[in-house]
């Protein structure tokens, strides 16, 4: 499979495209900085320069391969939110997106007739603050700035539905990995001993290792009965503070130290409630699909992440 990758050179897209290579498809990765990326992939990737927010020339790249994987969007803990920055972070999704949809209806077959694939980011963030409420793929979205850019973010996805292309929208949890992310914000204060608990501490963390983030993602580009919302977490949720302690033992450091929510949003804005609150959230897409998640307990999943 030919299969090209928006935001290649990110958390998800450093750890996809080698699993991508290693079973044989041939990948070619979006880049507004080509020269980092062919650092980094060499000659075993084809790097086509370009924003995935402006329509160019890489679209004609997109529309030649037979699946994208669409992984583009400004990451939301980069500054403090003002309104320009939540612009930005939404036309970073949602304008990306539009983009690649637009390439994808040029050619929206395989050269053997068969419909092509986008598999679309999205987050959990879709479902708002939802407290220790159960959320499968058919729940509602919420309604603060987080689930409407989200909202939108999809909608741009499916609009390619119309021609035949088969769409999976993967809404990603905390994922677990060493180098960036959300992980590697919270590892400061427990290296200081001074980790612990945020706010109540009773939120929930919806979270993936890295491995089965793109574990959910090959499933979705692969199997063909797969479309729609999938939530890309592991089975077993855990509360902020279920976390801060699993944390702490993998660190050998406490975890009692907390962390006021009121601090929070004094010091971070209005970013602070995507830590403060959060969503219980269940795969039950993937479950149904047959995809066996290699971690399903957080501690284990720190374990092999932080020691590795």
């Amino acid at each position: 499979m030919r299969v090209f990758v928006s935001g290649g050179t990110g958390l998800i897209g450093n750890v996809l495209v080698p699993r991508l290579l290693d079973r044989g498809d041939a990948v070619a990765v979006l880049s507004r900085r080509p020269e980092h990326a062919k650092q980094l992939w060499g000659a075993r990737v084809e790097v086509v320069g370009g924003d995935p927010m402006l329509a160019g020339p890489w679209s004609d790249a997109a529309a030649g391969c037979d699946a994208v994987v669409n992984l583009a969007g400004e990451g939301i803990f980069k500054r403090r939110w003002n309104a320009d920055f939540k612009q930005l972070i939404r036309d970073s999704r949602v304008k990306s997106t539009d983009n690649v949809v637009a390439a994808l209806a040029k050619h929206p077959r395989r050269a053997d007739g068969t419909a092509k694939t986008l598999v679309n980011a999205s987050a959990i963030g879709y479902y708002g603050p939802r407290g220790d409420e159960e959320l499968t793929e058919d729940a509602a979205p919420g309604d603060d700035f987080m689930a409407k850019a989200c909202v939108e973010w999809e909608q741009a996805a499916r609009a390619v539905e119309q021609y035949g292309v088969r769409v999976a929208l993967i809404r990603t949890g905390i994922v677990l990995a060493k180098a960036g992310g959300a992980l590697e914000k919270m590892l400061t204060p427990f290296k200081m001993f001074v980790g612990g608990p945020v706010a109540s501490g009773r939120q929930y963390m919806s979270w993936i290792h890295i491995d089965d983030e793109v574990g959910v993602i090959l499933l979705a580009l692969d199997n063909a009965n797969v479309g729609g919302p999938m939530n890309a977490t592991a089975p077993n949720p855990v509360t902020n503070r279920e976390f801060s302690k699993a944390l702490g033992r993998v660190l050998h450091r406490p975890s009692f130290m907390k962390a006021p929510g009121f601090g929070l949003r004094v010091m971070l804005g209005e970013v602070a409630n995507v830590v403060t609150t959060g969503q219980r959230v269940v795969p039950r897409a993937a479950l149904q699909a047959g995809y066996q998640f290699k971690f399903t307990e957080v501690e284990s999943a720190l374990r092999d992440v932080l020691q590795k």
